[in-house]
C-alpha cells in the first residue's frame, strides 16, 4: 500500500497510479496501452520484417541513407519484440511477473529505440539536406564508409547514455502486485529527473533542432524558382518532399507530444503540486502520448519505402513475377 510521508503527501514511488495525496484514475491505460501496443506489434512487426528483408536481400548497392535506414529498422524491431511483455503487464493491471532483470531490459530497450530512432532520423534528414542544398560538398561527406562510422558512433552514444536506465528501473511490491517502474522509485526520483532532462536535451532537443533547421533550408531551396525550372531534378525534389513530410510527421506526432507531456508530468511530481486536477490531467496526457512513441515503429517503414528507388523496384519486380505466374493474370 502507498504510504504517507511527513508532509501528509502520498508517496509517489510506490505506484504511478497514486501520486502525492491524489489518487490517479488510470483505469483507461489498462485498455489503451494493451490495445495500442498490440496493434503496433502486429502491423509494426510485419512492416519492419518486410523492410529488413528487402534492405538486406534485395538492395544491391548500400547508399549512406540505406545504412541509416537499416539501423533505424533494427531499433524499431528490437523495441517491437518487447511489446508482448508490456501488453501482458498492462492487461494484468500493473502486475509484473517477469522479474527485475527483464523489467530493466524492457525499459532500457524502450528508451534505446526512442532515441536511436530520433538520431537516425536526424542523420537521414542531414544526409538529404546535404544532397539538396550542398551537392558538391555532399560528395565528400555522403559515402558509405562515413555513414557506417557515424552509425557505430550513434550506437555507442545511445548505449552509454541509456545505461543508467538499468539502474533506475526497479520493481517494487505494491500490495499483491509487483510494479515495474516506468520512471524509478521515490528515493531515486530527483536523480532520475536530472538524468532524464540531460538525456532529453542531448538526444531530443538538439536533434529536433537539427531536423527543423535542415528541413527548413530544404523547403527554401526546393521553392527557389531557379530550382523549380530544372526538369532533371523533379524526381529528386519529389523524393525530398516525401522525406521531409515523413520525418516531420514522426517528430511532431510521435516524439514531441511525448517529451512535452512527460516533462510537465515530471515537473509536477518534483514540485509536489497538490492540485489533484492538474496532476491527473498531466498524468493522463503523459500516458496517452506513450503509445504515440510506439507508433513511430509503424511510420518508419513508410520512410524505407519512399526513400529509395531500389526498394520500390524490388517490390514491383516481385509483384510482376507473381502476376506472370498467376493463372488469373492471364484471364
Amino acid at each position: 500500500m502507498a504510504t504517507l510521508n511527513s508532509t501528509g503527501i502520498l508517496d509517489p514511488g510506490t505506484n504511478d497510479s497514486q501520486v502525492y495525496r491524489c489518487t490517479l484514475k488510470e483505469q483507461f491505460k489498462y485498455i489503451l496501452l494493451p490495445v495500442s501496443y498490440t496493434l503496433v506489434f502486429v502491423f509494426g512487426l510485419g512492416l519492419n520484417i518486410t523492410a529488413m528483408y528487402i534492405i538486406l536481400f534485395r538492395t544491391k548497392h548500400w547508399k549512406p541513407s540505406t545504412i541509416y535506414m537499416i539501423n533505424l529498422n533494427v531499433c524499431d524491431t528490437l523495441y517491437i519484440l518487447t511489446l508482448p511483455f508490456l501488453i501482458y503487464y498492462y492487461a494484468d493491471k500493473n502486475d509484473w511477473p517477469f522479474g527485475e532483470l527483464m523489467c530493466k531490459l524492457i525499459r532500457f530497450l524502450f528508451y534505446t529505440n526512442l532515441y536511436g530512432s530520433i538520431l537516425f532520423l536526424s542523420c537521414i534528414s542531414l544526409h538529404r539536406f546535404l544532397g539538396v542544398c550542398h551537392p558538391m560538398r555532399s560528395l565528400y561527406w555522403m559515402n558509405s564508409h562515413r555513414a557506417r562510422l557515424i552509425s557505430v558512433g550513434i550506437w555507442v552514444i545511445i548505449l552509454i547514455l541509456q545505461a543508467p536506465i538499468l539502474y533506475f528501473s526497479q520493481v517494487r511490491r505494491n500490495g499483491n502486485d509487483l510494479v515495474c517502474h516506468d520512471t524509478t522509485i521515490k528515493e531515486l526520483f530527483n536523480d532520475f529527473l536530472v538524468y532524464s532532462t540531460v538525456v532529453m536535451f542531448l538526444l531530443f532537443v538538439l536533434p529536433f533542432g537539427v531536423v527543423l533547421f535542415c528541413n527548413g533550408l530544404m523547403v527554401k531551396k526546393l521553392l527557389d524558382p531557379s530550382v523549380l525550372r530544372e526538369p532533371m531534378s523533379q524526381h529528386s525534389k519529389r523524393k525530398s518532399v516525401k522525406m521531409i513530410i515523413i520525418v516531420l510527421l514522426a517528430f511532431m506526432v510521435c516524439f514531441l507530444p511525448f517529451h512535452v507531456n512527460r516533462s510537465i508530468y515530471y515537473t509536477f511530481r518534483y514540485l509536489h503540486k497538490h492540485d489533484c486536477n492538474i496532476i491527473r490531467l498531466s498524468n493522463n496526457a503523459y500516458k496517452v502520448t506513450r503509445p504515440l512513441v510506439s507508433l513511430n515503429s509503424c511510420i518508419d517503414p513508410i520512410l524505407y519505402f519512399m526513400a529509395g528507388q531500389s526498394f520500390r523496384n524490388s517490390i514491383n519486380k516481385k509483384s510482376r513475377i507473381k502476376s506472370h505466374k498467376s493463372p488469373s493474370a492471364l484471364q
